[in-house]
């Protein structure tokens, strides 16, 4: 990534500390080009690709950040979409009106003027999805709790409970996210999880539902009935997506109905009250969890509050292990991303 990138940056290290979420009144020695504020070719990298646009780690004075720009992918084009623009000033305003919380990625500064960009803590580890995947058995990570050679059951109830805090904090502030999935929640290098990727958050403190015209791919594998046939979303469809989420995480990333490539089969078989089975090498107390989030009558699903309290209660279970890994049959859930068509992944 060169210092040419139509990219700049608003803010010195003294304004991610003092001056995060705001612009204005800003000099123009704080809204300097990459060279001009003295960033070379290596302080600013591409990491991957956001919702809407490219995702660059910034290395800005003795501060690391993680810069989200508008834009396709890692495109340095300056178009962008009516949809994604509007996504990404949404992302911007919730993250701006949401209070910190260890479980929420935090935010340190963004532009709403060209070019814009949201600048975010870095996640060393990346999406959960990433990182639960890279942890299977065929991969060795001898840092991870004083050199284990694999996650362990406790850390991936560890990591349900993270998402659960974060979810809760979410709705007490009258949010819903409305794309919960492992790919939305990073991982810290202290493996600390934190919800992110709100560009479909909606702020629903009046109404407490919100009623979607989403448009392009849909990620219908995490939606609620619900949501899929009436395009209805409430805080208890999120629960839903938790749900989902919670499967991805015992089964180390896998996509969710691995037996089903068609959307119509799928959407079908959900309507007519089908539930992902449970995976062998988990208990039945917390398939049940699973399942609480999967019912009919959104009314009937546990609040994020309620999720938070029983898998307090597995984790202080020591003696318990609720997701045998050794039991875990990777081959019963064989990669079918690249066999779906038409949907958000």
């Amino acid at each position: 990534m060169n210092a040419g990138i139509p990219f700049r940056v608003f803010f010195l290290f003294a304004n991610v500390l003092v001056n995060r979420a705001t612009t204005k009144g800003a000099s123009k020695k704080e809204t300097a080009s990459p060279s001009t504020a003295g960033l070379s070719k290596e302080t600013i990298i591409a990491v991957g690709a956001g919702g809407g646009g490219g995702v660059l780690l910034v290395t800005i004075i003795v501060a690391v950040v993680c810069v989200k720009k508008k834009g396709k992918g890692n495109s340095t084009s300056e178009s962008a979409t009516e949809g994604v623009q509007k996504d990404f000033i949404q992302e911007m305003e919730t993250m701006t009106s949401l209070v910190p919380h260890e479980n929420v990625v935090k935010l340190l500064g963004y532009s709403k003027t060209a070019p814009v960009f949201i600048a975010l803590e870095f996640m060393a580890n990346g999406s959960l999805k990433t990182f639960l995947c890279s942890s299977r058995s065929d991969n060795i990570y001898g840092n991870l709790h004083g050199g284990s050679s694999r996650l362990t059951s406790r850390d991936l109830l560890t990591f349900a409970e993270h998402v659960a805090k974060g979810m809760s904090h979410v709705a007490k502030y009258g949010f819903l996210h409305r794309d919960l999935a492992a790919r939305n929640v990073l991982v810290s290098e202290s493996l600390v999880c934190k919800v992110a990727d709100f560009g479909l958050a909606r702020d629903v403190i009046e109404s407490r539902e919100y009623l979607s015209k989403l448009q392009g791919p849909l990620p219908v594998r995490w939606m609620a009935p619900e949501s899929l046939s009436d395009s209805l979303y409430t805080t208890k469809s999120d629960v839903w997506a938790y749900g989902i989420l919670l499967w991805e995480i015992v089964t180390l990333g896998a996509t969710p109905y691995p037996t089903m490539v068609s959307a119509r089969d799928l959407l079908k078989e959900i309507d007519q009250g089908y539930r992902m089975e449970k995976p062998k090498h988990c208990t039945p107390e917390l398939y049940r969890l699973m399942t609480w989030c999967w019912e009919r009558d959104p009314g009937r699903r546990p609040t994020f509050e309620e999720l938070v309290v029983h898998l307090e209660k597995l984790l202080r279970e020591e003696v318990t292990t609720h997701v045998d890994l050794n039991q875990l049959s990777e081959n019963a859930y064989g990669n079918i991303e690249n066999r779906i068509k038409g949907e958000k992944l």
